[in-house]
């Protein structure tokens, strides 16, 4: 019974990154529905796991429960989206401004290594996507604020809903890499002022990026 237990468990946690990562991407938009047995028969696996991923899912905010149609993905209107980004300024300036005081050079080094290795990939979305997560993942560690931390973390999973990567337009790329390395700037003279006015300015260029992406 334990090992079934454990098995599903795992099958469950396969079934919830799975789903995240369909969403990141887009193959799963708002408003689609997530039924169990067509799930469980797609990945190959029991609904017991199916039904767990998606309740975790439902826990993050990520999946609302529609009368007469089941699990669908949540849709996020303009108004919402804006919130979003408006919690990521507060948030994320007051990470870059902790982290400004609290990194260590170990962790400034990898930011600027993280930012030279975007600038490698800049025409692979994916993997941009990947190392800009890293990038802000790193720097919010470096905010020593653990509350912080899993405050950002929820907005962060809840933007995944929104689909592609605002790194599919070219001159996003150029400019996010641009407002990275003035973040970067701020945190090695140590200037919390500095650092949080850069990070503001970095998530309301994602902003504007992000509602001109859902306007076309």
């Amino acid at each position: 019974m334990s090992d079934t237990k454990s098995s599903d468990a795992r099958q469950g946690q396969d079934a919830y990154g799975r789903l995240l990562s369909e969403i990141r991407l887009g193959t799963l938009g708002p408003g689609d529905r997530l039924t169990e047995t067509d799930l469980a028969q797609r990945f190959g696996i029991s609904r017991t796991p199916v039904r767990e991923a998606i309740r975790a899912l439902e826990a993050d905010g990520l999946i609302t429960h529609t009368p007469r149609v089941g699990a669908t993905i949540r849709t996020l209107d303009s108004a919402e989206v804006t919130e979003l980004y408006e919690m990521r300024v507060v948030l994320e300036g007051t990470a870059a401004r902790f982290a400004a005081r609290a990194a260590y050079k170990s962790e400034t080094t990898e930011l600027e290594a993280i930012n030279a290795e975007m600038r490698n990939a800049a025409h692979d979305v994916d993997r941009l996507f990947l190392l800009n997560a890293r990038f802000h993942a790193v720097l919010l560690n470096s905010a020593r604020n653990r509350f912080l931390v899993g405050a950002i973390k929820s907005i962060q999973k809840t933007l995944l809903i929104l689909g592609p990567s605002t790194m599919e337009e070219t001159t996003r790329v150029e400019n996010a890499l641009n407002e990275h390395q003035a973040i970067i700037d701020a945190l090695l003279s140590h200037n919390e002022d500095q650092a949080e006015a850069a990070m503001r300015a970095h998530i309301e260029a994602a902003h504007r990026a992000r509602l001109k992406q859902l306007r076309s």
